[in-house]
C-alpha cells in the first residue's frame, strides 16, 4: 500500500511539474501554433510511460479498498471451563521442632540430617538424674504391697481377719501401683522418639549437651513430605462454588510441574480485613518434590458449561454505545464471503476464549483475524 501511494504522488508530482514547464512555455495551442508538436509528442509519451507504470503496479499490489484478507473459524458447541486463579503456600502437618521432655544431659544422639525415621523410634536418651533406680524401689513396694494384699484377700475370703485389713492391704497396693505408673511416665519423657515417620531436616544439638524442655532451638526438625496441601484465601464471593472435593490445577513455580489436587478443607470464617476465607488443596508428592513453604498457583474450576458456544476473545470487538460485536462471513463462496457485523451476549472468558450466551450458533463463520480492517458488507477474502 505504501508503494501504491508513492507511485501516485510521483504522478501527481508529474503532471503538476508538467503543467508548470507548460505554463512557462505556453500552452498546447501556443505550442501547436509554434509548431512545437514534436516536443509535445515526446512529452506525452513520456507522461503515458510513467501511467503504465503505474497500472502495471496496482495490477500487481491488487489493491482493492473494499476487499480484506481475513481468517474465519467454525463456531462450535465445547465444554467451557472458567478457573480462579490464586497464589497460595505448599504446607505439611508434620513439620515440627523436637523438644526434650526432661531437663538433663544428652546421654545418647541416635540421629543425623537427612535420616528416615518411623513414628516411635528413639532418637536419644536424656540422663534421668537416678529416676531408673526410684523406679526399681518402688516396684519392690508394689511388689510387696501385692503379696500382703492377696494374703489378706484370701484370710478375707475365709471370713478370717477384719475387713479393715483387708481394705488397708489394698489401699497400700494401689497407692504402690500408682507410684510405679507415675515414675515411669516421667522416666520415658527421658527417650526421645520420633512422633511422626518422616525425615530428619536438621540437627541443633550433640551428645553431651545439657538440654531443657521449651528452648526456641530444640533438638531438631522432623519433616514429612507425604502428607502434603496448599493452603490460599479466596474472596468471600466463591462461598458455594468451591466444595471439599473439587478439582484443582496447582502448578508449582519452582519445579515447573503442574500436580492435581482437591479442596480437602474449607474454612468457616470470613477474614473482616480482606473479605476471604481459606482453604487447604491436597496435593500429591510420589516423587517428593514438593517442600513446605515453596509457591503455588492455583487454578481452580469454579464454572463449566458442557455445551457452550466461545469465540476467541480477541475476535470480539466493542461499538461506541458499548455493545459487543463480532463479525460472521455470510455469502461464502468458495474462498470469498461478505462481512456481517453481529452482536452478542458475552459470559466468562478463560484461556484466551470468551464464552456467548447470545448472538451466535453452532456451525457461524466468525472473523479471527484481520477484524480491525473490515466493516459491514465488506467482501472477505480467505
Amino acid at each position: 500500500m505504501k508503494k501504491h501511494i508513492t507511485l501516485i504522488l510521483a504522478s501527481a508530482l508529474l503532471v503538476i511539474g508538467c503543467g508548470k514547464k507548460e505554463e512557462a512555455t505556453g500552452s498546447i495551442d501556443d505550442l501547436i501554433k509554434g509548431k512545437k508538436v514534436t516536443e509535445l509528442q515526446a512529452k506525452k509519451t513520456a507522461l503515458q510511460a510513467d501511467i503504465d507504470k503505474i497500472d502495471a503496479a496496482l495490477t500487481q499490489l491488487n489493491v482493492k479498498v473494499d476487499e480484506a484478507l481475513v481468517s474465519v473459524q467454525a463456531i462450535q458447541d465445547t465444554v467451557f471451563t472458567h478457573y480462579l486463579e490464586v497464589q497460595g503456600n505448599v504446607d505439611t502437618k508434620e513439620n515440627i521442632i523436637v523438644q526434650p521432655e526432661f531437663s538433663g544431659t544428652l546421654v545418647s544422639l541416635n540421629a543425623k540430617a537427612g535420616q528416615s525415621v518411623a513414628k516411635g523410634q528413639i532418637l536419644g536418651r536424656v540422663d534421668d538424674a537416678g529416676l531408673s533406680q526410684q523406679l526399681a524401689s518402688l516396684e519392690n513396694q508394689f511388689a510387696l504391697a501385692k503379696t500382703n494384699f492377696d494374703r489378706q484377700k484370701n484370710l478375707w475370703d475365709k471370713k478370717i481377719g477384719s475387713e479393715m485389713q483387708y481394705l488397708q492391704a489394698q489401699t497400700n497396693m494401689i497407692s504402690a501401683q500408682k507410684g510405679v505408673a507415675q515414675l515411669k511416665a516421667q522416666l520415658a519423657k527421658t527417650v526421645i522418639r520420633a512422633p511422626f515417620s518422616g525425615t530428619i531436616d536438621e540437627v541443633f544439638v550433640e551428645k553431651g549437651q545439657v538440654v531443657a524442655p521449651g528452648t526456641p532451638q530444640g533438638l531438631m526438625r522432623i519433616v514429612n513430605v507425604s502428607n502434603m496441601y496448599v493452603s490460599t484465601s479466596v474472596p468471600e464471593t466463591y462461598i458455594g462454588k468451591l466444595k471439599v472435593g473439587t478439582e484443582v490445577d496447582v502448578f508449582l513455580t519452582s519445579l515447573g510441574k503442574t500436580y492435581k489436587g482437591k479442596v480437602r478443607q474449607v474454612g468457616n470464617f470470613i477474614n473482616p480485613s480482606n473479605r476471604s476465607f481459606g482453604i487447604e488443596v491436597s496435593v500429591p508428592n510420589p516423587q517428593g518434590l514438593l517442600r513446605p513453604n515453596q509457591v503455588a498457583k492455583l487454578r481452580i474450576i469454579d464454572y463449566t458449561n458442557k455445551k457452550a458456544i466461545v469465540a476467541p476473545s480477541n475476535s470480539i470487538q466493542k461499538d461506541a454505545s458499548g455493545e459487543n460485536y463480532v463479525y460472521v462471513a455470510t455469502n461464502i463462496k468458495d474462498k470469498t464471503a461478505t462481512a456481517k457485523k453481529v452482536v452478542v451476549q458475552v459470559g466468562q472468558s478463560s484461556d484466551n476464549v470468551t464464552e456467548i450466551l447470545s448472538g451466535l450458533t453452532a456451525q457461524d463463520m466468525i472473523v479471527t483475524d484481520g477484524v480491525n480492517n473490515i466493516s459491514e458488507g465488506m467482501k472477505l477474502n480467505f
